[in-house]
């Protein structure tokens, strides 16, 4: 069996050209595997397959997908099935290695060009102060305990002489946080975005920068032997071979990039071709002078900028093929070398006691260096053991030292062991200890409604879309921005990330004029800006741009709203009109993000939904137009937020409001709507003399008459706020089995429906409730009121005076029918 492992490397393999050329089947009596195409074929398919359902079976315990890729190599090589030798031969036989390797090769090529074109040089080159000292400290603390601890045990403890070779190696191994495997890691831990992510993120940069020019010097140490020109000559070739690709190849590529700029067109199928054949050209280079064919495709990939108009198309072409086909090969070659029946448990223990010692040291180095940058001991820890990922890099460097002679097949076995061991305990501890969602819990409550009336109102707006600018203008502009009650706008421009491995938050400068811009965000920025000039002293403007993938962008939105104190968030809706009135696309990915933002946020939520392309331009900065809006109230909590919201709007001077309260027919409940009773009572006693606010009391009998009755307002209002959810009624039975949209509540989802023929936009509002809340119990509470003008200004009782402002009640009459 030993023999049959090492054929991987040592065995002359001779086959008959007829195993290439010719095409047998079944119908010819042979057995297609003893050819070279099928074989290869059906080990490509076999291992995928099989990979996908390990990933599928180990998903739900937390697992990594290399975790399940390397076990799927494992599964068929010599520790498992291969352990029988006619299976073994039957499936993997030593003939069939020199093409699957060389697949395996080609997909590490792309892979590592791919890492390289997602990743900033600037991030890497200049990390800031806590990704410098938490990299360095990872990397150089527990260089220096691992390694010693290594020579200590080979000192003091009796081991065969290959090991005792070997662990100075497999120690110095240990100190490298490859950034591949960190970004890989969090990508799956949905954790890119969040605070520890970003740390995690740079640091790694700063260990492979460092990391990169140390294996160039090994490399060029164990191929020369004991020649020391030969290696000297290879790392000198190494760094001229990244020089010339910074100072001649990177100009290069930005001439490329600002031709295809100025076109303003996509990017050329032949340039893209060119970048991918340039890629195999550099690995080639880097064979050549002596180092890892890895080096060349990422350097080029470094040089090439991210995002459009040319590193998110090369991403795009490799993505999917490389990323889920053929980098998995390789992981599942490594995999297949591993044989766990060649392992000494003498040698076993060792390994794993200098492994188990360098993830401590590598935590404790982290925790050290954190204790100086201000991380607090619990995010130190999981820090530590994200610092600790394992992945390709590490497996890329046990192959080189495996075809060195460093390791043997025993050796080899157990650091291959060891990648999966570490690997699949760090990911459900990370998942246990961290959990970013709580890291946006603020001390209070942040609503409206228990907001001071001249508090200033701080606003979160995330904006997608260009078209989406006018109808939040309106909306900001309705929120009446006075002297006494400002208003501070937050503005979030959502940037899908493609193209880098990086997310980031950029917060823009704040000033009061206006820029020349050709980008997408700036000409939204240069929009509010416009807003802000219109109100002076009354409005503040602060923008950011969140370049992040759309299932973790929730992260940046939740910690903004939670570093600017905000009060309400807006959100985009995920569907977006046509002008003639249907939908003209749909965006799940904003969908989840919205869902994710409502269970998380640290504030009140809104989703607004953008009609405005079918009402035409109408703006109110201009003091011409009047805008119509309607309160539908039922009842809860979150339709006291939008009842409040909309509250303020009435003090505009050309907002129009109306309040649609809906009652059940038949039904006693005025013990049970006090709590609602006394808030619509004091919103009318404020706006006793305003004639812009009207108040309507709808009696219905059932959920027909209430979805009856609110297509009565499709044609006369231009907003329409309410609440997502609602008091359990009878006047809500039916509705929700219609419901498609289960962020926006059961009323909402009406009225956001391409059937409810109207232009009003909507905004739909979910008041923000502490961690612990109970619903029900949210309901018994009373509500508390802390608009000070709502009060009487003495005694801060409800004036026994009626509203002097209009008000209508009507009777539903619709009958059912079954």
């Amino acid at each position: 069996m030993h023999d049959r492992v090492s054929s991987w490397d040592k065995n002359i393999v001779c086959q008959y050209k007829d195993n290439f050329s010719k095409i047998n089947g079944l119908w010819f009596n042979r057995n297609p595997l003893h050819f070279a195409i099928p074989l290869f074929l059906f080990q490509l398919s076999l291992i995928s397959v099989t990979s996908q359902i390990i990933e599928k079976c180990l998903h739900p315990l937390g697992q990594s997908s290399i975790v399940a890729q390397i076990f799927g190599g494992i599964l068929y090589g010599p520790s498992i099935f291969g352990h029988y030798d006619a299976l073994g031969q039957a499936l993997f036989p030593t003939r069939s290695i020199l093409p699957l390797e060389t697949i395996a090769s080609l997909g590490i090529v792309y892979f590592f060009f791919a890492i390289g074109v997602r990743t900033d040089p600037v991030t890497m080159v200049r990390p800031g102060r806590q990704g410098l000292i938490i990299g360095l400290s990872a990397m150089f603390l527990t260089m220096l305990l691992t390694v010693s601890f290594s020579l200590v045990l080979r000192s003091f403890i009796s081991m065969d002489k290959s090991l005792a070779r070997a662990l100075p190696f497999v120690a110095a191994s240990q100190c490298l946080t490859p950034f591949p495997n960190i970004s890989c890691l969090l990508a799956e831990l949905g954790m890119l975005s969040s605070d520890l992510g970003r740390i995690a993120t740079t640091s790694s940069m700063t260990c492979d920068l460092i990391g990169m020019s140390l294996v160039a010097v090994m490399l060029g140490i164990l191929q020369s032997g004991s020649e020391p020109l030969e290696s000297t000559l290879s790392i000198s070739s190494a760094f001229l071979f990244v020089l010339a690709m910074v100072f001649l190849g990177k100009p290069i590529v930005r001439k490329v990039v600002k031709v295809i700029s100025s076109g303003g067109k996509s990017i050329d199928e032949n340039c893209v071709v060119c970048f991918l054949v340039s890629a195999l050209v550099v690995a080639f280079i880097s064979e050549v002078i002596g180092q890892h064919f890895v080096l060349g495709p990422l350097v080029l990939g470094l040089v090439i900028p991210d995002g459009l108009p040319l590193g998110a198309p090369l991403i795009s072409r490799l993505d999917y093929m490389v990323g889920k086909f053929l980098y998995p090969t390789f992981l599942t070659t490594s995999g297949l070398k591993t044989n766990i029946f060649s392992f000494d448990f003498s040698s076993f223990w060792i390994l794993m006691l200098v492994i188990v010692f360098s993830c401590i040291a590598k935590i404790g180095s982290v925790m050290f260096a954190s204790h100086f940058v201000n991380i607090n001991f619990q995010d130190s820890v999981v820090l530590g053991l994200i610092m600790n990922a394992r992945g390709i890099c590490e497996l890329i460097v046990f192959n080189l030292w495996r075809d060195g002679g460093v390791l043997r097949d025993q050796e080899f076995a157990l650091c291959v062991v060891s990648v999966i061991a570490v690997t699949a305990i760090i990911t459900p501890l990370i998942k246990v200890l961290y959990d970013p969602s709580k890291r946006h819990v603020p001390l209070k409550k942040r609503t409206i409604q228990n907001s001071k009336r001249d508090a200033e109102l701080r606003i979160v707006v995330c904006i997608l879309n260009q078209e989406n600018v006018p109808c939040i203008v309106n909306l900001l502009e309705a929120s009446d921005a006075t002297e006494h009650s400002p208003i501070a706008v937050i503005a979030v421009v959502l940037e899908e990330l493609v193209g880098r491995a990086t997310p980031m938050l950029v917060a823009h400068q704040s000033t009061r004029t206006l820029h020349s811009s050709d980008s997408r965000s700036g000409h939204i920025i240069n929009a509010l800006r416009q807003y802000e000039l219109c109100n002076e002293r009354c409005v503040t403007i602060q923008s950011f741009s969140a370049i992040s993938h759309l299932q973790s962008v929730h992260d940046d939105i939740c910690r903004v709203a939670l570093d600017q104190n905000a009060t309400i968030v807006i959100l985009p809706f995920h569907k977006h009109w046509e002008i003639d009135g249907s939908i003209g696309s749909v965006n799940k990915a904003i969908q989840n993000m919205n869902i994710k933002v409502m269970d998380t946020a640290p504030c009140s939520v809104g989703i607004l939904v953008d009609r405005g392309i079918l009402s035409g331009s109408l703006s109110i900065l201009n003091n011409q137009s009047t805008y119509r809006v309607a309160v539908i109230y039922i009842g809860g909590p979150d339709d006291a937020e939008s009842l409040c919201y909309g509250a303020r709007m009435s003090r505009h001077n050309n907002v129009t409001l109306t309040v649609v309260r809906y009652l059940l027919f038949g039904c006693d409940t005025a013990k049970e709507r006090k709590q609602d009773n006394n808030l619509i009572n004091e919103v009318r006693h404020n706006n006793m003399g305003n004639e812009n606010f009207i108040y309507r009391e709808q009696v219905v009998k059932d959920g027909v008459g209430l979805a009856a009755s609110l297509r009565t307002l499709e044609t006369s209002f231009d907003l329409l706020i309410v609440g997502r959810n609602h008091q359990a009624s009878q006047i809500l039975v039916g509705l929700g089995a219609w419901s498609e949209c289960p962020e926006l509540g059961v009323v909402a989802d009406i009225l956001a429906s391409p059937d409810f023929g109207s232009t009003a936009s909507v905004l739909v509002v979910q008041q923000h409730t502490m961690i612990g809340d109970k619903i029900k119990n949210r309901m018994m509470k009373p509500v508390v009121i802390s608009h000070e003008s709502l009060h009487h200004p003495t005694t801060g009782a409800i004036g026994p005076a009626e509203p002097e402002s209009r008000w209508e009640i009507s009777i539903d009459t619709t009958e059912n029918h079954v």
